[in-house]
């Protein structure tokens, strides 16, 4: 289809009445009752007709002594990235101040507090509020495992008081805080070699809940430790040792089922994307945009791609199956190394 033009003064108006996005890189118009320039699709009020004149880039209407809009920014690169950028910008805000309200963060990005929930949920898969208890959560995760007291764990992350922490104390940290300076209490771990290097395999009273991958076994507990601080290291023997063997025996040959119960802990969104990737085929790949098409939340790009940083879980939740649209191996929590030859070597057991 022929892309539009907007030649004559008259077309150009009703392509501002219309918001067309279509005109964004064809004419700007300015307002000269208040000095501004937009673009075309810009979705602040119409101003009278008789006030407004034509340019046919930014840079003539800066010359000419108008401003450019702070809502749309004219001068910027392209709408849809500035959009990303502010989303990206007003997750920063909400891990920085515990207390910012939709108003408030709204306002920051130029945008109404209606539009701009949509548009954050549009992108990241959750809502303002719960990125900023994600956030606060991982905060308080932190303030426990580096040792503050709970009281001063709970005020520094954010909460306005204990009693405000302990009424939601579970969708925090899935557990009392207590329950997560001892580890979980249970957690207990080993580690031994596999063939993509070092393995740690965690469980807690539930069942496995780490399975790591490194080069070094200092490497692999300070990554534990974040996860489950105080979580006791075992000695490979009796019936963990045999579990342990198990899940190594899963990795190093796919021809070997894991059937261990595994505690997966994460947020709802996370639990989601976990499954899909778990639904992508041995042998195949999924990316990222595909995964967040299977779960619901096509625009979620990114927030998918968090999710696979965080998981805990290495083979079993396969994060290794996804990969960039261009079909590049992007990136991988433990390396992209170990990424490839996870690849081939199923795509090698499939062919075989």
């Amino acid at each position: 289809m022929k892309k539009p033009t907007f030649i004559t003064d008259e077309e150009r108006w009703q392509a501002v009445l219309a918001r067309d996005p279509r005109a964004d890189e064809q004419f700007v118009f300015a307002v000269q009752t208040t000095g501004i320039v937009c673009r075309p699709s810009c979705r602040a009020r119409h101003a009278l007709r008789k006030n407004v004149c034509f340019y046919p880039d930014v840079h003539h209407a800066i010359q000419a002594g108008f401003r450019p809009c702070k809502r749309c920014m004219p001068d910027k690169g392209n709408p849809q990235e500035q959009k990303l950028a502010k989303i990206e910008h007003a997750c920063r805000l909400l891990e920085q101040d515990p207390t910012l309200t939709l108003e408030k963060l709204a306002n920051q990005v130029a945008m109404s507090p209606f539009h701009f929930h949509r548009l954050f949920k549009s992108v990241t898969g959750m809502t303002p509020k719960a990125w900023q208890q994600a956030a606060r959560g991982q905060r308080l995760r932190t303030a426990l495992a580096q040792g503050d007291n709970i009281t001063d764990a709970v005020l520094a992350a954010g909460f306005p008081d204990s009693s405000s922490y302990y009424r939601k104390a579970s969708d925090t940290l899935g557990m009392t805080a207590k329950q997560y300076r001892k580890g979980d209490v249970v957690v207990r771990y080993a580690i031994d070699g596999c063939s993509l290097g070092r393995c740690l395999v965690a469980e807690s009273e539930r069942g496995i809940c780490a399975i790591l991958l490194g080069d070094s076994d200092t490497e692999l507990t300070e990554e534990l430790a974040t996860l489950f601080p105080k979580a006791e290291r075992v000695p490979l023997e009796d019936a963990f040792a045999l579990r342990a063997h198990q899940v190594i025996a899963s990795i190093d040959s796919r021809a070997v089922p894991l059937s261990l119960p595994l505690d997966i802990r994460g947020t709802a969104f996370q639990q989601r994307v976990w499954q899909a990737l778990r639904d992508i085929p041995c042998g195949e790949t999924a990316s990222y945009q595909q995964v967040a098409k299977a779960i619901g939340k096509p625009n979620a790009v990114r927030a998918v791609a968090g999710a696979c940083a965080a998981n805990k879980l290495a083979i079993v939740i396969p994060c290794h199956r996804v990969v960039r649209n261009d079909g590049a191996l992007s990136g991988y929590r433990w390396g992209t190394e170990r990424k490839a030859l996870l690849l081939k070597r199923e795509a090698e057991h499939q062919e075989g």
